[in-house]
């Protein structure tokens, strides 16, 4: 297998939704609700959180739909910088969490053998 992404995957969206039609549909309403424009939170701010999260799942993707979003709504270069550093920061922060679980396992496994 040469790549195991590229944008011509994009055409089996439909094949993907026809396949799974109820789940498909409760997925777009959701993504639709939260994308939306009237909501409380500007766009423009949705649109970075987007990029963070999309960062964080490494959906390449979300990560280029997103981007293109956020630039139509106004966000600079600058803003997105800070978002990638923002997202990978949060990413590390919760290998540190996870870390401090493993520090715990690794008492209580320890103890449990002595």
């Amino acid at each position: 297998m040469e790549q195991y992404q590229n944008p011509g995957d994009r055409a089996y969206t439909q094949t993907l939704i026809d396949a799974a039609k109820k789940e498909a549909v409760a997925f777009l309403n959701l993504k639709h609700t939260a994308e939306r424009a009237d909501g409380v939170i500007p766009v423009k701010y949705r649109e970075l959180m987007s990029i963070a999260v999309a960062l964080t799942t490494q959906c390449s993707f979300c990560i280029e739909s997103h981007i293109e979003n956020a630039v139509k709504a106004g966000a600079s270069r600058e803003e997105i910088a800070e978002t990638v550093f923002i997202a990978a920061a949060l990413r590390a922060g919760g290998a540190v969490g996870n870390g401090l679980f493993a520090m715990r396992l690794f008492e209580e496994i320890s103890q449990k053998q002595s």
